[in-house]
């Protein structure tokens, strides 16, 4: 018997932690075009990243610049070098992805 309420606590407990994990998504969208990097970032609901921190790092994840969106969840900036890069978005209470751009996406958008 012991056993069995053990396993029911056990049960309800990782019920109860897996509704925050997913609560942490956001979307991260990432494109080059005419020699800029531009991103869009929103919640699963819809709502923009507004003040989220934006890192793109290249192939060795060496911070290559850092920026912050706006108030529809936008972010660009110039290409701060042809390579693999990863675009990184940290939004608020711990929510945060990335996108990849593949080197050769980078070099046909300059």
């Amino acid at each position: 018997m012991r056993i069995a309420k053990l396993l029911i606590f056990t049960l309800l407990l990782s019920l109860m932690t897996a509704g925050p994990a997913l609560a942490h998504k956001v979307n991260l969208f990432a494109y080059v075009e005419d020699g800029k990097i531009f991103t869009e970032s929103y919640f699963p609901d819809g709502r923009k990243v507004k003040q989220g921190t934006v890192e793109i790092r290249d192939s060795s994840d060496r911070l290559l610049t850092t920026g912050t969106t706006d108030d529809q969840g936008l972010f660009n900036c110039p290409i701060p070098k042809v390579d693999n890069l990863t675009i990184i978005i940290k939004a608020s209470m711990g929510h945060k992805n990335s996108y990849r751009l593949k080197k050769a996406e980078v070099e046909d958008g300059q």
